[in-house]
């Protein structure tokens, strides 16, 4: 039985590790919640959600049904990840403005980290999982290619993009945010979250409705997501662990092309704010880029975010032993 106040706190606290790492594309808040020792509590608590819960609020009493689905847990959760979500996405918004480069370079040292650390996991390879992978491979680089059939603006496309994004929560070695760059919703997404933030700081309530209206797109897809998937992705991850993740480690080296650092822009559009922003684009060698390419601060933040995932990876065991 947890203490309020301490236990909790530390509950928050993971939360808000889970919601920077679900900012940061390649890091997923899902092997935060893994290393942290909370994975399986937070699987178990979602299953409990359901209909006839909420039907039995009235026989059973609200004090007891939020019992019944661990409310405390997943409120000390959330709040953590929230707050983490509002102070983060302004900071990775600034530096895509301005250090766009140097961003996406850290971005995928990140993910070849990921990469490393879930191939790691797998305790067999076999045919199947070749397959798997290779699959796995040319989808997610279709997807990097392929021109949006919708702005990522569009509340369709929003509600889808939370409806996919919300695996993250569910499966280790997926980000939320990864997913988002995947289907170019991620800076809309992070937008859409700091305009909130600005409307409430100037009481702007024009700004914060539709902002509102946005991130409930959002999130309504999410919540979806969370409940048609949790149960599908556990069985798998339990039961075809080897499978599911080749399929993850596929997903993740094709989309490679998505974050490398240097971009041609083949097309744009007009955002919801009547703003130029890059629609379709293609990978290029640096030496091609028009610009400063930055080379070597590049290789550096790189370096730097393959490191990262494995110092985290340290630290999570020591904590566990501890």
């Amino acid at each position: 039985m947890r203490k309020f106040f301490p236990d909790y706190l530390l509950i928050t606290l993971k939360g808000i590790a889970m919601g920077a790492a679900d900012v940061v594309p390649g890091v997923s808040g899902g092997t935060i919640a893994f290393i942290s020792g909370i994975y399986q509590e937070l699987i178990d608590s979602i299953n409990k959600i359901n209909f006839s819960v909420l039907k039995n609020v009235k026989k059973n009493g609200l004090k007891a049904t939020w019992a019944s689905i661990n409310g405390n847990f997943l409120f000390a959760l959330i709040l953590g990840i929230g707050i983490s979500i509002l102070t983060f996405s302004k900071v990775i918004t600034h530096l895509l403005d301005t250090q766009p480069i140097l961003v996406w370079s850290f971005f995928f040292g990140l993910v070849i980290a990921s990469i490393a650390f879930i191939w790691k996991e797998i305790t067999k390879w076999s045919l199947k999982t070749y397959i798997t992978l290779i699959i796995g491979i040319l989808i997610s680089y279709y997807i990097t290619i392929a021109k949006p059939v919708e702005s990522p603006d569009s509340f369709p496309y929003l509600f889808l993009s939370g409806f996919l994004a919300i695996i993250a929560m569910i499966l280790p070695g997926v980000s939320g945010a990864f997913i988002l760059l995947l289907m170019g919703s991620y800076e809309v997404v992070i937008g859409t979250i700091n305009q909130f933030r600005e409307g409430l700081a100037t009481m702007n309530f024009d700004i914060i409705g539709h902002a509102m209206i946005k991130l409930m797109t959002f999130g309504l897809g999410a919540i979806l997501g969370l409940k048609l998937f949790s149960k599908i992705l556990t069985w798998m991850f339990n039961h075809h662990k080897n499978t599911t993740l080749t399929v993850l480690i596929g997903f993740m080296i094709g989309s490679l092309n998505k974050i490398w650092p240097w971009k041609k822009i083949l097309e744009t559009r007009v955002n919801s704010h009547g703003e130029i922003v890059p629609f379709l684009e293609k990978s290029i060698l640096p030496q091609h880029f028009e610009g400063n390419p930055q080379i070597l601060t590049a290789i550096i933040m790189s370096v730097f975010g393959f490191v990262l995932i494995f110092g985290l990876e340290k630290i999570a065991n020591r904590l566990g032993k501890n």
